[in-house]
């Protein structure tokens, strides 16, 4: 099998990351995914231009669109719609990222499509949801997953500047959401016949990432507090800096599970029975000096020295705090299948692997994204067009095309 959706047909109508995130994981896992794409293109496309100036490729783009296929077709022309409506005639699965209104001026809203095709599973990813009265607002990831949902404001210390999100972590968390609700639905289609609206938003998506917190506040009425390294309660769940300079991570959450190897791995024994160290209790109230303590001991051995020692004590946890290039070169996200190779003609491309595996259905990317309308042709082709007729409508401009496959 090519993966667990091997069989399962899906047109995606998405633009930039979230939508089209939500359809390169159901490609990745052995989907038929038809990119629908206006004329001009995703606007995704432009990420080459926006990021590299330049450059000859499109890793961004890539990511999110690899084995798909992509025909053109302009939506705004009656035939353009017709085309829109034979691909969803034959579809499992319909996702899409359009604003509500673009998607009702169509005549693709989910009660419109959905009363035509009852077996349709309709996937809707919005900014803010499908009801209310910002229903319709376009959003960014930055806007409805960092800003609204209260992450920015969590990660800003007093009197600081709010930081930056890298770019598509809420589009690719929500992407991520979709495929899930996509796969339970089609699911539950097995048992009723029937399809149904599965909708997620940037908003509900960042909510659900700071539930934690978010838990604190339902429930005690309380807002945590952002974590500072010299004031953690618990200086075993701290970051640290080695000999040459190199950060990492301790993450010793259970205090009474994890001090006593912490104490063996930093030469320190007798801490287990200190008198302002050896209660968790007492770590809280001194943990200022302990932490300056720490960072003096700490600061004595390269980090590969520390790793070491680590690794002698099983019951420690820790973590190095890697940087991108770093992670790509870790043997350990290698074996863990965080990179797979993309054939792209000639040879492979290395790519981040979307993150879930199946031990009996496992996928194996097929291919690299698509052209604008590299495959109109062999679509079309499929819904019975005549050669005739195709080139009718690419020379009414209803369809783009990169040319006959």
């Amino acid at each position: 099998m090519a993966g667990p959706l091997e069989g399962f047909r899906v047109v995606e109508l998405g633009v930039w990351v979230a939508g089209p995130a939500a359809g390169g994981i159901l490609a990745d896992w052995g989907a038929d995914v038809v990119k629908l794409e206006p004329t001009g293109g995703d606007p995704g496309r432009l990420f080459q231009y926006m990021l590299g100036g330049d450059m000859p490729t499109n890793p961004v783009f890539d990511m999110d669109n690899r084995g798909k296929r992509s025909i053109a077709l302009n939506l705004t022309a009656d035939d353009g719609r017709a085309v829109m409506d034979e691909l969803l005639a034959g579809a499992d699965v319909f996702v899409t990222n359009v604003r509500l209104g673009g998607l009702d001026r169509l005549g693709l809203d989910h009660a419109s499509v959905t009363a035509r095709h009852r077996r349709l599973v309709y996937a809707a990813i919005t900014g803010y949801g499908m009801e209310g009265t910002e229903a319709g607002s376009g959003a960014f990831d930055v806007a409805g997953f960092w800003a609204r949902s209260g992450i920015a404001h969590l990660l800003t210390p007093e009197g600081a500047d709010p930081p930056f999100q890298r770019g598509g972590m809420g589009d690719h968390n929500t992407g991520l959401a979709t495929a899930a609700g996509v796969c339970a639905a089609l699911l539950a289609r097995e048992r009723t016949g029937e399809g149904q609206v599965v909708s997620t938003s940037l908003l509900r998506q960042g909510a659900y990432t700071i539930s934690f917190d978010l838990s604190v506040t339902l429930g005690w009425g309380l807002t945590l507090q952002i974590g500072r390294r010299d004031n953690m309660g618990n200086p075993a769940m701290n970051n640290y800096t080695a000999g040459d300079g190199r950060r990492f991570w301790l993450v010793g959450l259970e205090p009474d599970r994890h001090w006593a190897p912490l104490t063996r791995a930093v030469g320190r024994p007798d801490w287990q029975q200190h008198e302002r160290y050896r209660t968790a209790r007492g770590r809280h109230h001194n943990a200022a000096s302990l932490v300056v303590e720490l960072d003096e001991i700490f600061a004595t051995r390269p980090l590969d020295e520390w790793a070491e020692i680590f690794a002698t004590e099983p019951e420690l946890f820790w973590a190095p705090i890697q940087s991108p290039d770093d992670l790509l070169a870790d043997p350990q996200f290698a074996a863990a299948g965080g990179l797979v190779e993309v054939p792209d003609g000639a040879s492979t491309s290395t790519m981040v692997a979307t993150p879930v595996d199946f031990s009996e259905t496992a996928w194996t990317p097929r291919s690299m994204a698509p052209r604008l309308g590299e495959h109109s042709y062999e679509i079309l082709r499929s819904l019975g067009r005549s050669e005739a007729e195709i080139e009718a409508l690419v020379a009414s401009g209803v369809v783009g095309l990169d040319g006959p496959d």
